[in-house]
């Protein structure tokens, strides 16, 4: 059974920043490629940042470019979010997810295992 534990969320200030994991289990992590997604109240689930199997390839939502970072660890099974220069706007409940192949993905259908979310509050 495939599990994502999420971990590292919380409240900052705007401006601050925050690091997530994501621990995977129940599958060769190394094989997939891996994505955070966010989901602020009355809004879409949104990819947020992708990357592939290796860690050589990756993608970032617009809104997120030259802030987040997006980084694995194939020996640790754990994908990160590095956040910085975080806003307000930034908040919402930020997911982990697992995608079907080894390369990247970028809509959530893509996306076949899901950790529970962690909360990312930014105040104003």
């Amino acid at each position: 059974q495939v599990q994502l534990v999420e971990s590292g969320g919380g409240l900052v200030q705007a401006g601050g920043s925050l690091r997530l994991s994501c621990v995977a289990s129940g599958r060769t992590f190394s094989n997939y490629g891996m994505g955070w997604f966010r989901q602020a109240p009355g809004k879409d689930r949104e990819l947020v940042a992708a990357i592939n199997w290796s860690g050589s390839m990756t993608d970032y939502a617009n809104s997120v470019k030259g802030r987040f970072t997006i980084s694995r660890d194939n020996a640790k099974n754990t994908v990160y979010l590095q956040m910085n220069s975080l806003k307000p706007e930034d908040t919402a409940v930020y997911y982990c997810a697992t995608n079907r192949w080894a390369s990247l993905a970028s809509v959530p259908r893509d996306y076949n295992y899901w950790g529970q979310g962690t909360q990312v509050t930014v105040s104003s």
